[in-house]
C-alpha cells in the first residue's frame, strides 16, 4: 500500500530551505551527512524536549504505541483524542491533504479545545521554529476544532520554559502554506533532481546534510531508479 502522506514537518522545513535537499531527503536520504557539532544539538534538542514533556506526567506517547510505522499515527491519535475529558498526548500525529506532522505535545482539554506545543531547544525564537509551528496548525487546524493555542516552547538561557502563543500568527499564514504545499507536493511527483547549486542557502538556516555532495558531484542521479514517494 502506497503511503497516505508525500510531505512531512521536517521535508517541508527543508524544503524553505532548498527543494533539492528536500528532494534528496524523499529519494536518497542515505547521501545525508551530519558533522558531530550537528549531532550533538539534535540530542540536546531532543533532550530538552524531554525535560518539556516530563511536566506532563500522564501524556502519552503515541510513538511508543506505533513504532516506525508512521501511517498509523493519524488514527492512533484520533483514537486516543476521543476519549473523554483531558488527554495529553507526545508525538501526536495529524494527516491534511497529503502532509504528515508530529505535533511534540497536544493537550485536549475538558471543554474540548486543544493546546498544541512545539519544542525548541533555544533561547531565541527563530523564524524557522515559526515555520515549524505554522506548517503543524495547517495540518492539525483542518483535523481538530477549536485550537485554543499553538505555542513555542524555548529555553529562558537557563533551565526554565518560555511558552509564546503564536496562533494568530500561523492563522494568517494558511493560504500562504497552502500554496507552497501543492508546489513542493508537484515537484516531488516529477522525481526529477531539481537544478541548483550551491549557495548561501546551504548554511541558513542550517547546515545542508547534502552540501558535500552538490559541491562534489555535479552529475545528476535522477535517472537512476528511485522508490515511490
Amino acid at each position: 500500500m502506497s503511503k497516505q502522506y508525500i510531505l512531512t514537518k521536517s521535508k517541508y522545513i527543508r524544503g524553505l530551505q532548498c527543494v533539492k535537499a528536500m528532494y534528496f531527503d524523499v529519494f536518497n536520504s542515505r547521501l545525508a551527512h551530519y558533522d558531530p557539532e550537528t549531532l550533538a544539538r539534535f540530542r540536546q534538542g531532543r533532550e530538552f524536549e524531554a525535560s518539556y514533556k516530563a511536566t506532563y506526567p500522564n501524556g502519552i506517547a503515541v510513538d511508543a504505541l506505533a513504532g516506525k510505522f508512521m501511517d498509523r499515527y493519524p488514527q492512533k491519535t484520533a483514537d486516543l483524542l476521543a476519549a473523554p475529558g483531558e488527554v495529553v498526548l507526545f508525538e501526536a500525529g495529524f494527516l491534511y491533504n497529503e502532509v504528515l506532522v508530529l505535533a511534540d505535545v497536544v493537550r485536549k482539554n475538558d471543554d474540548g479545545t486543544f493546546d498544541i506545543f512545539e519544542v525548541k531547544n533555544n533561547s531565541q525564537l527563530k523564524d524557522v521554529f515559526r515555520n515549524d509551528a505554522a506548517i503543524q496548525h495547517y495540518v492539525i487546524s483542518h483535523c481538530v476544532n477549536a485550537i485554543n493555542s499553538f505555542n513555542i516552547v524555548h529555553n529562558d538561557g537557563d533551565e526554565g520554559f518560555v511558552v509564546e502563543d503564536i496562533l494568530a500568527e500561523c492563522r494568517q499564514q494558511m493560504s500562504e502554506i497552502d500554496t507552497r504545499v501543492e508546489s513542493f507536493k508537484a515537484l516531488l511527483r516529477q522525481k526529477t533532481e531539481p537544478a541548483l547549486s550551491p549557495g548561501a542557502h546551504c548554511d541558513t538556516p542550517y547546515p545542508c546534510p547534502y552540501r558535500w555532495y552538490c559541491e562534489k558531484n555535479n552529475t545528476p542521479f535522477a535517472s537512476q531508479p528511485v522508490t515511490e514517494v
